[in-house]
């Protein structure tokens, strides 16, 4: 329990208190000097409270404010246990103590002994990183940024992001000087489709003619439906350098885009203001260091991820998802599996056998191994197997490792794996039967750590 003294030092006749912790029920304070006070001996935990001065409600303004989903407006307070901790009571008890000073002894809560409250301490300090640090922070001092001319032939557009392994790359448009939209591994997918699907064999001069802002606008009309001018109309989604971290994580998990652009505002018209591309990785891993720094937040880091509502699981598991797991065979279509991955808006699925064990994770991005030798000119989506998809991309990248934790991983241990570069979820399986027991991705860790 730690002692926690409120205060009131902008006048008034009456005073009184109330916060999540008394049911938001009031309670006397006391005159001292000036200020009416009240103390509380509290559990460790991230409370919201409230003065009733003269029969209206009053927020201390100086203190850190919040607002709650019906509008009205509460301080915040974290009280945590780096205070010499009191032995709780066992029922509320008020006593009187420095001429007026009104401490109350809360019985202890139930959420004090288990992660209820340990959550909300951690996500405390987490927004506290989040707020404090700008993008520009995780920005790499030196790196190279590839950039594509609009332009491009969309043939010649995705043979340069085969052969230099990029899943997406800014786009830049010689008239207005600056960068206008993002070409995506999705988007391959999305014109293998519509061209496949409106004359089976693939046209060569749609690849060969069509410049990617061409089929960007295209795109809008065949796929937009009827709200085709509201999307027209949408912004590129970017950030400036000078924006926090949890400013530009929303803007990644808000808008479903794995990546945003960095500006650096400047008066001055000439020249690029690109700076790089926003992650979250690379967030998570800013967050990962920041957080070892910390007791508190090393010592939380080291919970099992089963223990945690996070990531989503197989009902064999017992563990509550909000979002059906999904698996593919090497048996499937490729067609239905990208259907799979665009409809659930995911970046890629686990590849398991009959018995459930993972076999590998074909991804969104994998798709561009098809951009070897042409290789999509002479194939059908609905007559591509998952298995003869993936020998494509080990014949072009090698076989690769898939990311796995299990079910007693640490949260450090997922984090430091999802921030590592073009890792978008770790898969939890079996030791043995290497069987899938869930999946948790890194929208699944940051929606966790911003709550």
């Amino acid at each position: 329990m730690v002692l926690r003294r409120f205060a009131w030092p902008y006048g008034g006749q009456r005073a009184s208190f109330c916060g999540s912790f008394t049911g938001w029920r009031e309670c006397p304070m006391g005159l001292v000097g000036a200020e009416f006070q009240v103390v509380f001996d509290l559990p460790p935990g991230v409370y919201q409270y409230r003065f009733l001065v003269d029969g209206v409600w009053r927020c201390d303004e100086t203190k850190p404010c919040v607002r709650d989903e019906y509008g009205l407006i509460s301080n915040e307070v974290l009280v945590d246990n780096t205070h010499p901790v009191v032995q709780p009571e066992t029922s509320i008890r008020v006593v009187s103590m420095d001429e007026g000073t009104i401490l109350t002894t809360m019985p202890p809560d139930q959420l004090s002994q288990n992660s209820g409250v340990q959550i909300a301490i951690f996500r405390h300090r987490v927004s506290e990183i989040l707020l404090h640090n700008t993008i520009y922070d995780v920005v790499p001092v030196s790196s190279k940024i590839a950039v594509l001319d609009a332009r491009l032939p969309v043939k010649q557009a995705f043979k340069i992001m085969h052969d230099e392994g990029l899943s997406l790359v800014p786009l830049w448009d010689d008239q207005q000087q600056t960068v206008t939209g993002m070409l995506t591994a999705s988007d391959f997918v999305l014109i293998l489709r519509k061209l496949q699907r409106n004359i089976r064999t693939l046209g060569h001069e749609e690849l060969e003619m069509h410049s990617v802002s061409a089929w960007k606008e295209a795109k809008l009309q065949f796929y937009g439906g009827p709200d085709v001018a509201a999307i027209q109309r949408r912004p590129l989604i970017h950030v400036k350098d000078s924006d926090n971290l949890r400013d530009v994580a929303l803007a990644i998990i808000r808008n479903e885009i794995s990546s945003v652009p960095i500006f650096k505002p400047s008066t001055d018209s000439s020249g690029m203001p690109l700076l790089g591309l926003a992650t979250l990785p690379g967030i998570v891993k800013f967050i990962c260091s920041k957080l070892q720094e910390q007791p508190e937040g090393y010592s939380f880091l080291q919970n099992q991820i089963v223990s945690m509502p996070i990531g989503t699981w197989s009902p064999h598991t017992g563990k509550a998802s909000n979002r059906q797991l999904r698996t593919s065979r090497p048996s499937t279509p490729l067609n239905s599996c990208l259907d799979l991955l665009l409809e659930d808006r995911v970046s890629s699925i686990p590849i398991v056998d009959d018995n459930g064990a993972l076999l590998d994770v074909y991804s969104l991005s994998d798709i561009m191994a098809l951009g070897k030798n042409d290789v999509y000119t002479r194939i059908e989506l609905e007559q591509v197997t998952v298995e003869h998809a993936l020998e494509l991309q080990y014949q072009v990248n090698g076989r690769r490792h898939c990311h796995t934790c299990l079910s007693t991983s640490t949260f450090l241990e997922v984090l430091e794996q999802l921030s590592a570069p073009g890792v978008r979820r770790v898969v939890v399986i079996e030791p043995r039967s290497r069987f899938v027991q869930g999946i948790i991705s890194l929208r699944d860790a940051f929606t966790f750590l911003i709550g």
